[in-house]
């Protein structure tokens, strides 16, 4: 499988996991796997810039893709704690 394919389906499993918490009425949840989401599609939005020779662009993007993977584990730990 390429990446654009995983990427993909990373993207999709996480959002349509997202908008099935948000029908439940789980919000919670629902914001752990959005903030996934975004995690996900910044980080292969980051390399695929990089592959395109757009660094500027590339770092930019990397800086969001973490700054989402940090709040998705502060909403994991918020989530759990209860």
């Amino acid at each position: 499988m390429n990446e654009k394919t995983v990427s993909i389906i990373l993207v999709a499993i996480s959002s349509l996991t997202s908008l099935f918490f948000m029908i439940k009425g789980n919000f919670e949840l629902a914001v752990l796997f959005l903030t996934l989401m975004f995690t996900f599609s910044h980080y292969f939005r980051s390399r695929a810039f990089a592959q395109k020779g757009l660094h500027k662009e590339a770092g930019w993007m990397k800086k969001m893709s973490i700054t989402f993977a940090v709040l998705t584990v502060i909403v994991l730990v918020v989530t759990v704690m209860g």
